[in-house]
């Protein structure tokens, strides 16, 4: 019995956790490119310095092509902190997928026992 009371606080620990990252989570990946502009003789169209980093959102839309978008300097921060908290979200959601089989497997135990 002590163990499903563990499980149980775990549970609770982990979609208290899960709502939290709820609030900033953002889906994608992020990539940092640079780039040429369009000026003539700009230090960027020879051997010099691209300009950049220019950060980029890239995601699998809703028919299972890759798209994205590009994210402004005043959002970066928050984008980067968004996307960690959707990997760290997804740790959280595969530990309380594995406590449900655990729980789901042990009720199935315990009532062919009686």
């Amino acid at each position: 019995m002590a163990k499903s009371v563990d499980s149980a606080a775990h549970r609770r620990k982990l979609l208290g956790e899960i709502t939290r990252l709820a609030e900033i989570a953002i889906f994608g990946t992020l990539s940092e490119t640079y780039r040429t502009c369009g000026q003539a003789g700009c230090h960027c169209q020879g051997d010099g310095p691209k300009h950049g980093p220019h950060l980029n959102v890239s995601y699998r839309g809703e028919k299972g092509k890759t798209t994205g978008y590009y994210v402004p300097k005043a959002a970066q921060e928050a984008t980067r902190q968004g996307v960690a908290a959707w990997q760290e979200m997804q740790e959280c959601l595969r530990e309380l997928a594995e406590l449900n089989k655990d729980r789901n497997l042990r009720r199935a135990r315990e009532a062919n026992s009686r």
